[in-house]
């Protein structure tokens, strides 16, 4: 008797909702621009006879369908930010579109209107994004409640092993338990990840993945070729799977690639500096701050009413920065402290929080009251779009420090330098306030060798939420 997988019945039902929504998209776009069209709209129109453009329709349907699973959209990859699925939507429906127009082209179908070729694409793209959304919602949802988890093994518990292991316990929606850590170097108590454990040596491997039902192993190290083929045999034969974090990652720039040559693969480390052409980047950052500028200018204006009833004193306060390239400009802010402020700060200098050259504590004497619900909710930064429109900073990048705490810093400091600072980025959406030094640096530096506009827009978005909450900020 033959069984039908799981994932096989997924995979058809993924079809069955796509094939829902791309007659919905067609029937949509056929209704709205009806008195165009030569047929009378039915419920079962692209069937309908008397339809002349039912085959376009049907052809519609299975490119559809081919494209969407060329495109890995009929499987849901946890590791998948929402944007990179959204857009591979947006590929797979342009692509679908574009063969059914040269269909139409080829086979000579006189009269297909326009308007209902660009409206079944938009309404494609809107439905298959809002039901995926709402599909990694749902499957968010039962993954956190523990459906479908895996038990995973992570080798090397060194510096690389804890990052991953902490990247892991960031995301509950990845549905990933780490059961462990093995490593030849390290003794079981010295483990500093809480609830996680040193099991044993990479000798142990085959009896801790028996003992613990591990589904997955991430290697994070690498030993000698001979002791990486053995965990590698040993994997396949107990039937897990074995994920590997590539050499040197957080030491080189760029991204990573993998392409064959024959039957060789190669994974290539590129070194392309995404932000040598940053004029797209630079006309996202003036026309969006500009709107924001405008919509935001009521709320300019309360503020300063209020700082100047809260205290006396200017109402911005420019603290000079670092730019890109080194440029030294002034960023503004709303004044949040009492006036004359920096000529305190050496007698506070003790009390510092937070690692590295920063300087912050949670309850500094020089805050207003006023100023402390600024910076609970980052309203302090917003002046800081008229830093972006004059060019000095981007939405998004790495956050300028004050000069005299960066000249502080080592070498680390020039590759943030390479771009234009930002208002928010990965240190305002991951921790804020709350993070260490390093770690800011380190999220910094991977934003810089994969920035995208994807990753852009997925920051700003994720910042709205960040602020809303107001946690990590003083």
């Amino acid at each position: 008797m033959t069984f039908i997988s799981k994932s096989t019945i997924i995979k058809f039902f993924y079809i069955i909702i796509d094939l829902f929504f791309t007659y919905l998209a067609i029937f949509l776009a056929c209704w709205i621009r009806q008195e165009i069209i030569p047929f009378q709209i039915k419920f079962h129109f692209p069937l309908e006879p008397n339809n002349p453009f039912r085959l376009v329709f049907l052809f519609w349907f299975s490119t559809i369908v081919f494209f969407n699973n060329a495109h890995d959209l009929y499987q849901t990859k946890r590791e998948l930010i929402e944007s990179l699925e959204i857009w591979s939507v947006i590929k797979s429906v342009c692509f679908s579109s574009l063969v059914v127009i040269a269909g139409i082209y080829i086979v000579k179908i006189q009269g297909f209107p326009r308007s209902v070729l660009i409206s079944t694409v938009f309404f494609l793209i809107v439905f298959f994004s809002l039901w995926r959304l709402f599909k990694r919602l749902f499957v968010q949802y039962l993954v956190s409640h523990g459906y479908n988890n895996f038990n995973v093994l992570i080798v090397g518990a060194g510096k690389v092993g804890f990052a991953l292991a902490n990247e892991i316990k960031q995301r509950p929606a990845l549905g990933i338990k780490i059961i462990g850590f093995l490593d030849d170097f390290k003794s079981p108590d010295s483990c500093p990840e809480e609830n996680i454990k040193i099991l044993g040596k990479i000798s142990d491997f085959e009896a801790i993945v028996r003992r613990e039902f591990i589904n997955k192993v991430f290697i994070t190290i690498h030993h000698d070729s001979r002791v990486f083929l053995q965990l590698l045999e040993t994997a396949k034969d107990l039937g897990i799977a074995v994920r590997v974090v590539p050499q040197g990652f957080e030491l080189t720039s760029g991204e990573f690639s993998k392409y064959n040559i024959g039957f060789i693969p190669i994974l290539e480390y590129s070194d392309v500096q995404h932000f040598r052409n940053q004029a797209g980047k630079r006309i996202f950052d003036f026309l969006l701050s500009l709107l924001l500028f405008f919509i935001l200018l009521p709320v300019f204006l309360l503020v300063a009413v209020l700082i100047k009833l809260d205290t006396p004193g200017p109402i911005f306060y420019l603290s000079k920065r670092y730019g890109r390239r080194g440029q030294m400009f002034a960023m503004l802010k709303f004044r949040s402290m009492i006036q004359n402020a920096d000529q305190g700060i050496e007698h506070l200098r003790m009390k510092n929080e937070v690692d590295g050259p920063i300087f912050k504590i949670k309850k500094d004497p020089r805050i207003t009251k006023f100023g402390a619900l600024l910076r609970k909710f980052s309203l302090d930064e917003l002046p800081q779009i008229i830093n972006v429109i004059k060019g000095d900073m981007s939405l998004v990048g790495p956050r300028p420090l004050p000069i005299d705490q960066i000249e502080k810093e080592d070498l680390r400091q020039l590759k943030r330098l390479e771009v234009r600072p930002g208002i928010t980025g990965l240190w305002q959406i991951r921790g804020r306030s709350d993070i260490s030094f390093s770690r800011l640096v380190k999220w910094d530096i991977w934003y810089i060798n994969n920035w995208s506009f994807w990753l852009d827009f997925n920051i700003l978005l994720q910042t709205i939420p960040v602020v809303l909450k107001g946690k990590g900020a003083y």
